[in-house]
């Protein structure tokens, strides 16, 4: 199913831009209900379905509160209002719009998550034969650690990818913003961006908290490199930094990088604006490439400690 998904979010997608009028607009929802459903099916996968239902309902509910609140007061994201193309609206927000959080917010989580194993996921070496209390003092100190760089993470990856979706929509009159005189990027104001990242953290905490990690990152930095979960954690099949092998995580990337590497295209081939090209591919770019560079710096790492007997 999240295959499937993918595949069909993929295809319609690059039909958008043959598309035009109430037919683009279809195209529009129909690609967000097949993200959504390869995000939520892929989560599934890794979570089980009660989780990834819960893990919806709540993005999705974050979504709607957050958006009918902006539309009504103009916080957090600034003055703006939805059109009729986008369908049926609850609350003053076309009902897909919800979807939308969901379906990022996702791909999203699992990217935060891989900077946070990477963070604490190193090999950093710990007291020899650290008492019961302080490896439990360790593991909070992790965890903590863990849950702020995911959400932050997660925030900022939500923020980044809006960079490409407000300007495109709003060039379709899916919404549009009341201008204030204030700072703008690409026609959207600056405040818009400053939400997003508010409301992506929240959004992206609360998904790591319904979805809890299911790898020995946390207590493998606690102990050490020859800790228990360590050598428990090289015994199973694992990806990078210790995390293990998920074909659902491997379908929430290919949704992300897909999604950056499309946009970018689109907007330089497509739609004339090599601005907004500009401004997403280098948030987004960033946080995708420094996603994996420190996980090359780790596994040469670990090959050093390898080859030196340690």
């Amino acid at each position: 199913m999240p295959w499937v998904a993918a595949a069909a979010t993929i295809g319609l997608q690059i039909g958008y831009p043959l598309t035009s009028g109430d037919q683009r607009a279809a195209v529009t929802v129909f690609s967000v209900v097949a993200f959504f459903t390869a995000s939520v099916s892929a989560t599934a996968i890794s979570h089980g379905p009660a989780r990834a239902a819960a893990a919806a309902a709540a993005a999705g509910g974050i979504g709607l509160l957050v958006e009918s609140v902006g539309v009504h007061s103009g916080w957090p994201f600034g003055d703006y209002s939805y059109g009729t193309a986008l369908g049926p609206k609850l609350a003053g927000v076309p009902v897909v719009v919800p979807l939308a959080w969901t379906m990022m917010g996702l791909p999203a989580l699992m990217l935060g998550r891989r900077y946070a194993a990477r963070l604490d996921g190193t090999g950093r070496p710990a007291a020899a034969r650290p008492t019961a209390a302080r490896r439990a003092t360790a593991r909070r100190a992790v965890t903590a650690r863990q849950a702020a760089v995911t959400a932050l993470a997660g925030g900022a990856t939500l923020t980044a990818w809006d960079l490409f979706l407000d300007p495109q929509m709003v060039a379709e009159d899916y919404w549009s913003w009341q201008s204030g005189g204030g700072p703008a990027l690409n026609g959207i104001p600056v405040s818009n961006a400053a939400g997003w990242l508010l409301v992506g953290i929240v959004v992206t905490g609360a998904l790591a908290a319904l979805l809890p990690e299911r790898n020995a990152t946390a207590s493998s930095a606690a102990e050490g490199p020859g800790g228990p979960a360590a050598h428990a954690r090289g015994r199973g099949r694992t990806g990078s930094a210790g995390v293990p092998a998920d074909p659902g995580r491997r379908v929430l990337m290919v949704l992300l990088v897909w999604t950056y590497l499309s946009s970018v295209l689109a907007n330089l081939a497509f739609f004339g604006r090599p601005g907004v090209a500009l401004a997403g591919g280098m948030a987004m770019g960033m946080l995708l490439g420094l996603s994996v560079l420190p996980d090359r710096r780790g596994a040469a790492r670990r090959g050093n400690l390898a080859r030196s007997g340690t």
